[in-house]
C-alpha cells in the first residue's frame, strides 16, 4: 500500500506549509527580540513579507509598542477567511492590524492586532488589479497609504513623512522593504515585480531615496528586506544590485 504524504495546511483558515512557517516565526521572533534587547539593530534579509509576523511583535514586546514603514508593491492585507492559497505573505498586514486572525494558530492569534492603524505607513502599492481579481478591498481608508504614483512624485519626501508618522506613534518603528515594489525592468529576480497587472514600479534610485530618507528621519529599530529568487537571476546581476542598494543606503545613513 502506498501512503501519500500529508498535504500542507493552506487556505480557509490554514497556512501554506504551516508547521515550517510557524517554526520560522517563533525562531525569528526570538532572534529579533534578543538583538533589540541587547541594543543591536537587526537586519533580516531573505524569505518574504511573512517575516513581519515575527519582527513587529518582537519590536512591540521589546519597546512597548511598534510602528511600521511598509514598502511593497502589494497591500498584503488579505484576510485569512478569504485566502484560497494560505500564503502568509499575502496576509501579514491584515494579521498585524487585527483585521483577521481569530482562526489563526498560536502564536499568531495572540499577536494579531499588535500594530495600531496610526502606527503603519504603507508605500509603493500598485496592486489594484490583483486585489480586484481576488475580491479584497484596499486598506487605504484605515491606514496612511501612498501608492507607487504618490511615491514617484517625491520619493525622499514620502520616506521622511512615513518615518515621521511611525516615530510619532511608537518608541521605535520597523522598516520593511519588499523588492517587488521595484519595476520589472529594474529588478528581474522577483516574478511579481514584472507582473503586467502591476505596472509603474519604482526605480532603484527612487527606492534608495525612500529608504535613505526614512532611516535618516530617525527612530528605526530594525529592517527586513525580501524577496529574491535566484532562479530568475542566472548571472547574479540582481543579486549585485541588492548588495549595492544596501551598501548605498547604509553608507548614507551611518
Amino acid at each position: 500500500m502506498v501512503v501519500s504524504p500529508p498535504v500542507p495546511a493552506r487556505g480557509r483558515f490554514g497556512f501554506l506549509n504551516e508547521r515550517a512557517f510557524l517554526d520560522m516565526v517563533t525562531a525569528l521572533y526570538d532572534r529579533v527580540w534578543a538583538a533589540l534587547a541587547s541594543g543591536h539593530f537587526p537586519l533580516v534579509y531573505g524569505a518574504d513579507c511573512a517575516v513581519l509576523l515575527a519582527a513587529v511583535p518582537a519590536l512591540a514586546d521589546a519597546a512597548g509598542s511598534a510602528g511600521l514603514v511598509f514598502i511593497d508593491g502589494h497591500e498584503d492585507a488579505t484576510p485569512m477567511e478569504t485566502s484560497d492559497t494560505g500564503e502568509a505573505a499575502n496576509m501579514e498586514v491584515a494579521l498585524l492590524l487585527g483585521l483577521t486572525g481569530r482562526q489563526a494558530p498560536e502564536p499568531l492569534r495572540s499577536r494579531a492586532g499588535v500594530l495600531r492603524p496610526e502606527a503603519i505607513v504603507m508605500l509603493g502599492m500598485r496592486d489594484d488589479q490583483y486585489r480586484a481579481e481576488i475580491g479584497v478591498a484596499s486598506v487605504a481608508g484605515r491606514v496612511r497609504l501612498m501608492t507607487a504614483t504618490d511615491v514617484h512624485a517625491g520619493p525622499a519626501g514620502a520616506g521622511a513623512q512615513a518615518a515621521g508618522q511611525a516615530a510619532s506613534q511608537a518608541p521605535g518603528w520597523w522598516l520593511h522593504t519588499d523588492l517587488d515594489v521595484l519595476a520589472g525592468e529594474a529588478f528581474r529576480a522577483c516574478g511579481a515585480a514584472a507582473d503586467p497587472a502591476m505596472p509603474g514600479g519604482l526605480s532603484w534610485a527612487e527606492l534608495t531615496a525612500v529608504v535613505s530618507s526614512a532611516l535618516r528621519a530617525g527612530g528605526c529599530r530594525g529592517w527586513s528586506i525580501g524577496v529574491y529568487n535566484p532562479d530568475l537571476d542566472p548571472d547574479r546581476r540582481s543579486a549585485r544590485q541588492v548588495v549595492t542598494f544596501l551598501a548605498e543606503v547604509i553608507g548614507s545613513w551611518t
